[in-house]
């Protein structure tokens, strides 16, 4: 498996930093990579099960890392 890529690195690490985040504020806290740079990797990393992506509702989705990423248990 090849190793994370310094752009993967840097979202998930802000990810974990934020805990809860959108991509509007994901992105606006990465100002040196465009919002379809993250977005798409967002995606990436959804599918591969490394981050959560909850839908809020009214068009509103969170981004978080699987709680067995972040330590926490879900009861």
């Amino acid at each position: 498996m090849a190793s994370p890529s310094p752009t993967t690195q840097r979202i998930l690490g802000e990810v974990a930093r934020l805990r809860d985040c959108d991509m509007d504020q994901l992105a606006k806290n990465l100002p040196d990579l465009s919002w379809n740079q993250v977005f798409l990797e967002i995606d990436r990393l959804s599918r591969e099960g490394e981050v959560l992506v909850l839908f809020r509702g009214s068009g509103r989705y969170t981004i978080r890392l699987p709680d067995d990423k972040t330590g926490s248990t879900v009861h």
